[in-house]
């Protein structure tokens, strides 16, 4: 026995090394079936502790008091499907007569403390039907993006959510995102890691960055259009406008409206139309958005109200056309003047990194999801990448970038140069670039003989 005993405190050593150095290997091996089994067999109890039971039918009851025999129990939803993940169990439930989604989403935070996991959310799949996301570890300390991912034109992976899916960023459904963050909060972070995965897929980058170009412009290989200026930006954007205007005559005159045609083949935007006449779409990043919306003189005005008249523009129209923005900064409140608080009323995706002040992350979800506001002002300083994301329909998720370095986002951006579509009409946009050079090592020179 004394063997065994030694392997027993091998492997309890083992486990717990694992837990404290990699919890991700430690969930994989033995956290997934202790968790498992926690659940099972406190899954009643823990319902009824909880409030997630409805009492028996009368039928049960009036047939155990004709029987004779003791009442039935409260019944707690069904488990329809178990299924571990490499973070987590996934915990789908189908709710009793009577019970409510909003029950089971008030419940999670106990949830989480009876099952002994790190965190526990819900959603609803459809009527009746609840799936318990629960998670073994803190999957966002140390971000590890899964080897696979579901891709798709024009939807990319760019961060782990808490609940350990993978968030997308999907322009066909969400056209149009701000992303808000203090100085050091990860945001160029994420602008970064989705400039790098943005490169492989057939999709034209057009970038206007006033910071003379520091974040942007090593990207330049990937980049079909650039301005490191106001004064560019401004042309860029009339640019822009001239072709969605071109666009929608294009898909005006591809319409074929008649009566043999059927309603599903008459176009209404690009992705209606033939593959061979697409236009191809269009990325519009935006970086550190009010210093376009700052000025100082009457010129700069001027300048000012027609940067963010074609903003206002393509966010609202730009959709169809193929055209999507991604607008980054630090703050983008009703101070930087008018038409700002419409232009945000179409930024339908919302991600707000750390910032400083409560305003901040009201300019982000006051209108759409208050609850994360008080999420969004809770992030540390020491978690860079942390953030919040959400949308217009109400719900919102904690997320972190995985880092990705300015070299990483180089390399991706010059594999994929080839990509790199020429845009009819941005020729005087378009990034110059340098030459590569390759470092010759000159010898060091050799002492002349002496003369004799």
């Amino acid at each position: 026995m004394s063997w065994l005993t030694a392997l027993l405190a091998l492997v309890v050593v083992a486990a717990g090394l694992l837990r404290w150095w990699r919890p991700a290997w430690y969930w994989l091996t033995f956290g997934v079936v202790l968790a498992t089994l926690r659940v099972l067999v406190r899954y009643g109890s823990v319902m009824e502790a909880c409030g997630l039971t409805v009492p028996p039918p009368r039928w049960r009851l009036a047939i155990a008091r004709m029987a004779n025999r003791p009442a039935p129990e409260s019944r707690p939803p069904r488990i329809l499907r178990l299924r571990p993940t490499r973070t987590g169990l996934v915990l789908r439930l189908g709710l009793q007569p009577g019970q409510d989604a909003f029950d089971v989403a008030a419940a999670c935070d106990r949830l989480r403390h009876s099952f002994a996991m790190y965190g526990v959310t819900s959603r609803e799949l459809r009527s009746g039907v609840v799936e318990l996301r629960m998670t073994g570890y803190d999957v966002l300390k140390r971000v590890q993006m899964p080897a696979k991912v579901d891709t798709a034109p024009m939807r990319v992976p760019v961060a782990l959510r808490e609940d350990g899916a993978v968030h997308y960023r999907d322009y066909r459904s969400t056209p149009h995102a701000l992303t808000l963050g203090a100085t050091k909060s990860g945001k160029s972070v994420y602008q970064r890691n989705l400039v790098a995965e943005l490169a492989a897929h057939e999709v034209a980058l057009v970038g206007i960055d006033c910071k003379q170009g520091v974040e942007l412009f090593p990207l330049a290989r990937r980049f079909s259009a650039l301005a490191d200026n106001p004064d560019t930006a401004a042309e860029l954007l009339d640019a822009l406008v001239a072709h969605m205007e071109g666009v929608y005559q294009l898909i005006r005159a591809e319409q074929r409206i008649n009566a043999d045609v059927p309603d599903a083949e008459i176009a209404a935007d690009i992705w209606d139309l033939p593959e061979h006449l697409r236009p191809t779409p269009i990325v519009l990043l935006v970086d550190e958005v009010a210093e376009l919306a700052l000025f100082a003189t009457k010129d700069e005005e001027k300048r000012r109200d027609q940067i963010i008249t074609a903003l206002a523009r393509l966010a609202q129209l730009g959709r169809a056309a193929g055209i999507y923005l991604e607008i980054c900064g630090q703050r983008f409140g009703s101070e930087l003047g008018k038409g700002i608080t419409m232009l945000r009323a179409q930024l339908t995706g919302r991600t707000a990194h750390r910032v400083n002040d409560e305003a901040s992350a009201n300019m982000a979800f006051g209108d759409i999801a208050p609850d994360a506001v008080l999420a969004a002002i809770s992030i540390p300083t020491d978690a860079p990448g942390l953030a919040v994301t959400g949308d217009s329909t109400g719900g919102w998720a904690r997320i972190r970038t995985p880092h990705t370095s300015m070299r990483q986002a180089v390399n991706a951006c010059n594999r994929h140069a080839h990509r790199t579509p020429v845009l009819p009409g941005f020729a005087a946009f378009r990034p110059e670039l340098l030459p590569t050079v390759s470092l010759v090592k000159i010898p060091a020179p050799t002492e002349a003989p002496a003369s004799v």
